[in-house]
């Protein structure tokens, strides 16, 4: 079968694989989309901190059923389905209290194991989410990225009524952003890139700012009527959007980190002592697939308008490449298995 293979950092390519067997308590899909996300870009790039090559990439995974060897799942030949990438242990300290996300020895699929950007994939059927008929599988591919923006908000408890900074209006950045407005609280979403921010104000999202070009800590105190942000999202990694999250976070607010930075970064914690901040980390997700399918069913979010473009599986390097030199080309691509 085909595969989307990275032998090393900017060597990507179309590789002819083996079928994976169907072990016990594991389900075999015929892999659909696979949805291309940015840490796909960072392991082609090689600037991935847990990625190891060679790699089968792509965690962003919906299919068909062709085999199941479990005989406790309801699930079965021929459903559609989404799998969630997170393996874990099941036996760490994060695992046993419900973290499954933050697993001491979790494996992605593209990251640290192979992953779905292949004809066929083999998967735990625990880790397998049964899929609407309404919902295309273009659609339903982003199900993972809005896992993803749901658990930073689940991180920070954003209530309604309540604003939140969002730094990043990429795929994850928009999808806070849009989730929030279906929670009833306020988002204020902020790049660098106009086309991400008309895009966003397009879905809805009435309060964008560049901070190239306006006063970021002026706009969001503006906005807020002087208390800041109750809640911010930082979606980036940026050195910029990572130090500036202490600056328009309100006195007791809580900011969630999801973006992962190059390098460390230094933060004046006598700033989070006098406002007395909650800060959290937010990795992947945990317990959000569920609702991720529901609100895509239900369109309480718009994920057509963020798909750039859909390529047939071949195609994939070829665009790795592009993202990789020019990121901001397109929002988001996906792969299409014939």
């Amino acid at each position: 079968m085909r595969a989307v293979y990275l032998e090393a950092p900017k060597n990507a390519f179309i590789k002819d694989i083996d079928e994976p067997l169907c072990p016990k308590g594991y389900a075999k899909l015929r892999v659909r989309v696979a949805g291309v996300c940015g840490s796909d870009v960072s392991a082609y790039k090689g600037t991935s901190p847990m990625c190891t090559y060679p790699r089968i990439i792509g965690h962003e995974i919906v299919g068909e059923i062709v085999e199941i060897n479990d005989g406790t799942t309801d699930l079965k030949v021929g459903d559609r389905v989404i799998l969630e990438p997170y393996i874990y242990c099941g036996r760490c300290y994060p695992c046993v209290r419900g973290r499954t996300n933050s697993c001491e020895n979790l494996k992605v699929l593209g990251v640290h194991i192979d992953g779905g950007m292949t004809e066929y994939i083999s998967h735990p059927v625990n880790l397998i989410h049964r899929l609407p008929d309404s919902l295309s599988f273009e659609e339903a591919v982003m199900a993972e990225p809005l896992s993803i923006a749901l658990h930073s908000i689940h991180r920070v408890d954003l209530k309604s009524g309540e604003h939140i900074a969002i730094f990043g209006a990429g795929q994850i950045g928009n999808l806070v952003a849009q989730a929030s407005l279906s929670l009833g609280a306020m988002p204020i979403l902020i790049d660098i890139l106009d086309e991400r921010l008309d895009l966003a104000r397009d879905l809805g999202i009435t309060d964008t700012i560049n901070p190239n070009r306006d006063n970021l800590v002026e706009r969001i105190k503006e906005i807020t009527n002087g208390r800041m942000a109750e809640c911010v999202v930082e979606a980036t990694g940026s050195h910029f959007g990572i130090r500036a999250t202490l600056d328009v976070v309100s006195f007791t607010g809580r900011i969630a980190f999801v973006g992962w930075p190059n390098q460390e970064i230094s933060l004046p914690t006598a700033l989070i002592t006098r406002k007395e901040l909650n800060i959290y980390g937010s990795r992947n997700s945990a317990g959000e697939f569920p609702l991720a399918i529901e609100m895509l069913e239900k369109k309480r979010v718009n994920v057509a308008t963020l798909i750039s473009r859909v390529v047939p599986l071949e195609e994939i390097p070829k665009y790795l490449n592009i993202l990789a030199e020019k990121p901001s080309r397109f929002l988001k691509i996906l792969g299409r298995i014939e």
